[in-house]
């Protein structure tokens, strides 16, 4: 799979560099998803730009990565997702377990809610979990 990692400080920012998100590469999407959460990156944008077409392993792949994030208080964001793509989390019933933002800015801002709520939730300190 051709990809790009940029890592922020409270996030990490993965850009899909292939054309189809299928079964030749979503195993290799799942595992640099689960390494990412694995090496304490809970927060993950996955810019889609480049990918027109997304089959069942694929979306399994984005599943995994989903429940990985959530399951350390961290969110999954998929963005600059492609018509046909939306299309397909549509028509399987995923648009509401799948954060969709439509552009980077829109997901970066997304993720600086998130960690505002975080902090004044837990009485205006940093949360126990840096969002990393």
């Amino acid at each position: 799979m051709k990809y790009s990692v940029d890592k922020k400080d409270d996030y990490a920012f993965l850009t899909i560099n292939e054309d189809r998100v299928d079964t030749v590469v979503a195993p290799e999407l799942k595992t640099e998803l689960v390494l990412l959460v694995n090496n304490g990156f809970k927060n993950i944008v996955l810019d889609m730009q480049s990918v027109d077409f997304v089959d069942s392993s694929g979306l399994s792949a984005l599943l995994v990565g989903n429940r990985n994030c959530e399951n350390q208080n961290g969110v999954l964001v998929l963005t600059n997702v492609q018509k046909n793509v939306q299309r397909l989390v549509d028509i399987s019933k995923l648009n509401d377990i799948l954060k969709i933002i439509p552009t980077i800015a829109e997901a970066r801002e997304y993720l600086m809610m998130l960690r505002l709520e975080q902090e004044i939730s837990s009485g205006g300190e940093k949360p126990d979990e840096d969002i990393d």
